[in-house]
């Protein structure tokens, strides 16, 4: 940091080096954006007309999105009390840290998964503990279990992940929590749930009646097509949640996204049809990669994981070169799963990329 960089005033080291968000790179109109898992598809039938009568920006929204929590308790069959909804499933991830963790305490989670997890942990002033991912790119949960320590205040659990869309099965997740002790909290974040085709993933909301220290996280913003109006809801115990509702800071969720999440759900038959096409287009363009020579694995997101390890930055400069914006990271590259033609693209360049790697490279199928 140069001295033009320094904070004029007192702030917290570790705050100040810590890296902002970094969201994916914005596209040219002549570009296909597959940077940041966004639904390509328009907002549901309902959601513009349901946006557009939400005219009393002078007024403060229901700071508690009642409407909206109505609507999840009767789906879920939970009590209003057991949703908590905020901007986006990050937020009530931010709430529940702070609520559960501070100075010395520890937060676990496997790695690679969702970059925001580590500044959020270092923003509540716990130390993130990183447990890598296994060979297949999946969370390792037995690992996960002996790092647990009196230290520990929250675990997070990404299923499918991001950005490696591999998922956790069911067994995997009711053992882990069986070892858990049953005063730490448990985030099974599952933004991208509604994408999931393998049978054997874990489900967290049947399991919230056994485990009193799990919260289940989902959200509006990749399904349901509201990237931009944030809003995304938890569902767990009474006292868990509202703990997270204390660190919240209010009236964060407008009523034009309370609206649009309603409308949403009132077009469900519309969004299983939308979400059926992304997750064919998705395991068409998984199923050609693979033959294509990629060992890559299987997803269960809205997007595909390349792991490319050193060769990601040139592999990400040839993919937007071709008008392919994808999302690259130390270990690999994110690419979600957008228009068609975008897709038809991607096909095209991997087979050359592919051939291109160094023999024996860990993303390219042996043989």
């Amino acid at each position: 940091m140069s001295p033009s960089d320094q904070p004029s005033v007192r702030l917290r080291p570790e705050i100040v080096a810590l890296p902002a968000y970094r969201q994916g790179q914005a596209a040219a109109t002549t570009a296909f954006k597959l940077s940041s898992n966004e639904n390509p598809f328009d907002p549901l039938p309902g959601v513009i007309a349901a946006v557009n009568s939400e005219t009393a920006y002078n007024r403060y929204p229901d700071a508690s999105a009642l409407a909206l929590r109505e609507r999840l308790a009767a789906r879920f069959d939970r009590s209003v009390d057991e949703v908590h909804v905020g901007a986006g499933s990050v937020a009530l991830l931010a709430q529940l840290i702070l609520a559960a963790a501070g100075p010395g305490d520890e937060v676990l989670y496997s790695w690679r998964s969702f970059e925001a997890y580590p500044s959020l942990v270092t923003v509540a002033g716990a130390t993130s503990i990183r447990v890598p991912n296994r060979d297949d790119h999946g969370h390792d949960l037995p690992e996960m279990a002996t790092r647990i320590t009196e230290r520990t205040r929250v675990v997070i659990v990404c299923s499918p992940n991001n950005p490696t869309g591999t998922i956790v099965t069911a067994d995997e997740f009711e053992a882990f929590m069986a070892v858990v002790p049953r005063d730490l909290l448990v985030i099974l974040d599952e933004a991208y749930i509604e994408f999931v085709t393998d049978p054997e993933a874990v489900n967290g909301v049947p399991l919230l009646k056994r485990f009193p220290n799990l919260v289940v996280l989902r959200t509006f913003s990749k399904a349901y097509g509201l990237a931009g109006l944030r809003v995304g809801y938890a569902l767990g115990p009474v006292a868990v949640l509202d703990g997270a509702r204390a660190t919240a800071i209010p009236l964060s969720v407008t009523g034009v996204a309370g609206a649009a999440a309603i409308a949403s759900l009132d077009a469900t038959d519309q969004l299983l049809r939308r979400v059926r096409t992304l997750t064919e287009r998705r395991d068409a363009a998984w199923r050609a990669l693979t033959e294509q020579g990629w060992n890559i694995p299987a997803p269960q997101g809205n997007f595909i994981w390349l792991p490319t390890g050193e060769e990601t930055t040139d592999i990400a400069d040839v993919l937007s070169a071709v008008g392919l914006i994808v999302r690259p990271f130390p270990e690999g590259i994110r690419i979600s799963i957008g228009e068609e033609e975008s897709v038809e693209k991607l096909l095209a360049i991997c087979s050359d990329i592919v051939d291109d790697l160094p023999t024996g490279h860990s993303a390219r199928r042996l043989g």
